[in-house]
């Protein structure tokens, strides 16, 4: 894939991630572990900083920092996705058990991707 157009892909990704978060926040209250208060709020929160990194990564003055936030993001959320695999019954009609698995080392993935293309990456 061009290098060039790597931010772009994740500036998508992040930029429908995030609005999903405000399109259904009931679905990602749900996979978060009980022991996190104000769920609500930090749904919305997170939503926000996806939408906020996925512009961030599309402009190169920017693209930096916001590699970093979503890397740091990524790794915030990381304990919801070991929730959904210690929980997996629950989560049956989400996914199924392996690809809540599968989700964990692709989590590493996404942020080794963010960190590649957006923050090792020369600003043109």
């Amino acid at each position: 894939m061009k290098r060039h157009l790597q931010p772009v892909l994740i500036g998508l990704l992040f930029l429908i991630a995030g609005t999903l978060h405000f399109k259904n926040p009931q679905w990602y209250v749900r996979i978060m572990p009980p022991f996190i208060p104000a769920q609500s709020e930090l749904v919305a929160l997170s939503g926000a900083c996806e939408i906020l990194g996925g512009f961030g990564v599309l402009y190169p003055r920017t693209r930096r920092a916001a590699g970093w936030g979503l890397i740091a993001l990524l790794l915030a959320v990381f304990p919801a996705n070991i929730y959904m695999v210690v929980d997996a019954q629950k989560f049956v009609r989400v996914a199924p058990a392996w690809a809540l698995y599968a989700r964990l080392p692709l989590q590493f993935v996404l942020c080794w991707w963010v960190y590649r293309a957006c923050v090792l990456r020369k600003s043109p």
